[in-house]
């Protein structure tokens, strides 16, 4: 990807003698504007929504803020590499796209689109249990690009032992546990607008293909849907776990580990000695715990902790390019992408999700430049300083 923000950007200008009518946004903001237009309440504020009064979803943006780029000047950065190597592949930029599930109340083709978008990118793309499209049909749809699975822990250990062996037959190169879900948060807009998919039958897809799952239902899910929503309502989510359970983890797959939800840096020492591969910073875009600390800010502090001994991931808050750089410098290996992703998809399909990815890209490489970086491996906490 050298040079792939000029790129990007001159292929915009030199549409000025002819604009496209049609075209996409570039602004953040006017994606998610747009997302509002065509998506009717219940779906809109399940993606935009966050727990109680969204205070997280505030401290995820705020914690940006709280650091500035000091660019380097003179420092050669005509050619620019944005690849990183991370749990034994060397991926082509440091964005993955979040693990997001019931991506078919946004668009038809839900996860689909957002799995194609990602693959031509070569953007990892994260499957969630929650998708309506099942596992096989999403890594089908990525074919050899990079794909990671996250799993949902669930009380049946039938169930979850099936899902990390169909995620390894299926290609998935690594799985990503999310801890921070145990049961579902207090989201005021979705009881505001009594709306939660699952009861719908969207969301569930793995599931109603899982062998395990499918096995504790007296009937087939075909046969009677009813029956086996309330089955998934009574066994999603496992309160129950405590850190011993990771070996059962350890014990189904032979993939790397990663955990999801981790922002207390005592956690991030206690998955250290567990012997986790990866840890990814989230608070799970604000949609759990009201007033909980910013994703970026436990950045810090969980990457204090862990000295590059395993891979830190970020996810939360993420729009812009040089929210990337600032994360990056501060210890990340791989940021997350989420919500501006399910904009684009709303709004496009899997143009949109192809778009938002691309133009975050283009950002970010230009950002990285301009701030006097020529490589996303060797940028550190040399080019930020906290605000005033």
């Amino acid at each position: 990807m050298i040079n792939f923000g000029n790129q990007i950007q001159f292929k915009v200008y030199q549409t000025m003698p002819d604009p496209d009518p049609e075209r996409l946004p570039v602004v953040y903001e006017e994606w998610e504007q747009q997302a509002r237009a065509v998506l009717e309440d219940g779906p809109f504020y399940y993606i935009a929504g966050g727990a109680g009064g969204e205070r997280t979803m505030d401290a995820n943006l705020q914690s940006f803020n709280k650091w500035e780029i000091v660019p380097r000047m003179l420092r050669n950065v005509e050619e620019r590499n944005l690849s990183i190597d991370l749990l034994g592949h060397t991926y082509s930029s440091p964005l993955l796209h979040a693990p997001i599930g019931v991506q078919s109340i946004i668009h038809p083709d839900g996860e689909i689109a957002s799995a194609k978008a990602s693959a031509a990118l070569g953007v990892p793309y994260i499957a969630s249990s929650a998708s309506t499209a099942p596992m096989e049909d999403l890594a089908k749809a990525v074919g050899d690009a990079p794909k990671w699975f996250q799993l949902y822990w669930n009380k049946d250990p039938e169930v979850t032992a099936s899902f990390l062996r169909r995620a390894e037959e299926s290609g998935y190169s690594a799985i990503v546990v999310t801890l921070d879900t145990p049961m579902m948060a207090w989201r005021e807009n979705d009881l505001k607008n009594v709306y939660l998919p699952f009861l719908m039958g969207e969301g569930i897809g793995n599931y109603l293909t899982d062998p395990a799952f499918c096995s504790q239902l007296p009937k087939s899910p075909k046969e009677d849907p009813e029956a086996a929503i309330l089955h998934w309502t009574k066994t999603f989510g496992n309160p129950g776990l405590t850190w011993s359970d990771l070996s059962f983890i350890r014990e189904h797959t032979s993939l790397p580990v990663l955990l999801k939800g981790i922002l207390h840096p005592e956690d991030a020492q206690m998955a250290l000695e567990h012997g986790v591969d990866g840890i990814v910073v989230s608070n799970h875009g604000g949609r759990q715990v009201d007033g909980a600390v910013g994703a970026l800010d436990a950045l810090v502090d969980v990457c204090g902790v862990v000295h590059n001994q395993i891979p830190v991931l970020m996810d939360g808050g993420v729009r812009r390019g040089a929210d990337v750089v600032k994360a990056l410098a501060l210890g990340a290996a791989g940021v997350l992408v989420g919500r501006p992703c399910m904009y684009g998809l709303a709004v496009a399909g899997e143009k949109g999700v192809r778009e938002v990815l691309q133009n975050m890209l283009a950002d970010l490489d230009l950002t990285m430049a301009l701030a006097g970086e020529k490589s996303v491996r060797e940028m550190n906490r040399s080019i930020i300083k906290e605000s005033k």
